[in-house]
C-alpha cells in the first residue's frame, strides 16, 4: 500500500472527522444522520491515519505530491 495522501488532505479529513465526532457528542445531529455521518467520519480518520484513501487507488489519484528532485 503506497502513500496517496498529502498532508493537506489529512489534515482537512481529520478535521471532517473531529467537526462529525462534536456535533454527535453536542446532540446536534442523531439518528440515521448520524450514522451515515459518523460511519463516513471514522472511514476519514483511519485513511487519514494511514495516509491512504481506497478511492484513490483504483483511479491513480494521489494529493501527496511529487517526491524527489525536479
Amino acid at each position: 500500500m503506497k502513500s496517496n495522501m498529502g498532508t493537506t488532505d489529512r489534515i482537512i479529513r481529520t478535521v471532517l472527522a473531529l467537526g462529525v465526532g462534536a456535533l454527535w457528542f453536542t446532540g446536534r445531529i442523531s439518528g440515521t444522520v448520524a450514522i451515515v455521518l459518523g460511519a463516513i467520519a471514522v472511514m476519514f480518520l483511519l485513511s487519514s491515519l494511514i495516509s491512504w484513501c481506497p478511492a484513490y487507488a483504483p483511479f491513480g489519484f494521489s494529493t501527496r505530491g511529487k517526491s524527489g528532485p525536479a
